[in-house]
């Protein structure tokens, strides 16, 4: 049987952070947190990655429609302990309840960047350039 690569996350991990994610979801559907910040945001969780020894998760969020990203993920890191608590009882089968860190989720900025240089007149040009030359 052959051991993961470092780089890549064990099945356990994957279960785990889904699972974690999940618990963080409900806790900030139901609203459970005060802190005038988070109150009125509407946060998405997009990806939650498990340290090896499950003790650190990494909750990766993106505020949707709110342009103080830095301000809600602040208010999160500090609320943190709270939410650690109250996602106790959907974890409750783990030996140790993990650490959560939250993080801006820069993948959708990221994309959304690729997507524009696929659609600049220099991407288009070398693209048309392409085709010309199969036929």
């Amino acid at each position: 049987m052959s051991k993961a690569t470092s780089s890549s996350p064990s099945q356990r991990m994957l279960r785990v952070g889904e699972q974690v994610r999940s618990a963080v979801t409900q806790v900030l559907q139901r609203r459970e947190i005060i802190d005038p910040v988070i109150e009125n945001a509407v946060v998405s969780i997009s990806e939650v990655r498990m340290s090896p020894d499950l003790k650190i998760a990494t909750a990766y969020v993106t505020p949707l429609g709110a342009k103080n990203h830095d301000e809600i993920v602040a208010a999160l890191n500090r609320n943190a302990k709270f939410i650690r608590g109250k996602i106790g009882g959907a974890l409750r089968q783990m030996k140790y309840m993990p650490e959560v860190r939250f993080r801006d989720d820069t993948s959708f900025e990221n994309y959304r960047k690729i997507d524009e240089l696929l659609k600049s007149p220099e991407v288009a040009r070398d693209l048309d350039n392409e085709e010309e030359d199969q036929d």
